[in-house]
């Protein structure tokens, strides 16, 4: 049995939710940061700061979601998990759109998240509109996330 192509494929899995993770982690604490100033002068924001302060936390899932998919798909969870080097490479290169794009995206949705904080720091009426900031962000997670899942099932109907 060749024990490459399942450590290619499970390295990818790892990375997908490592990577993603670490970025939303980041990502949280800094929206944490901010949120964290603004209830310290006005309680009554705490709602409204807080749900921007989780969006960067999404990523995180979106890269879990995708190790488990792959898992799934190996046999890591139930089934057979003989895979050859170049489906596992292929696994691999399936889960990176999600890792990369999950850590960076993630990071950069905290920085407009900070911001939008800031925004209902001085004008809680401006809410609505705060949001749109980090959720454009979070339009390149998901086709990262998208990508990943379509190549991870992908992957599983080649004959390699």
């Amino acid at each position: 049995m060749n024990q490459y192509g399942i450590v290619l494929a499970i390295i990818g899995a790892v990375l997908a939710a490592l990577l993603s993770g670490m970025g939303s982690a980041k990502g949280v604490s800094m929206g944490g940061e901010a949120a964290a100033g603004v209830v310290t002068e006005d309680p009554s924001k705490f709602g409204k700061v807080l749900l921007l302060q989780l969006l960067p936390g999404t990523q995180g899932i979106y890269g879990l979601l995708i190790a488990f998919i792959t898992f799934t798909q190996i046999g890591v969870l139930g089934g057979n998990p003989d895979i050859s080097m170049v489906k596992g490479a292929m696994y691999l290169a399936a889960c990176m759109p999600m890792a990369v794009v999950g850590y960076s995206s993630a990071i950069k949705q905290a920085r407009a998240s900070v911001a939008s904080i800031a925004i209902v720091a001085k004008r809680p009426d401006q809410f609505g509109k705060a949001m749109i900031f980090p959720a454009m962000v979070e339009t390149y997670a998901i086709l990262a996330l998208l990508i990943s899942i379509l190549a991870v099932t992908g992957v599983s109907g080649l004959q390699v």
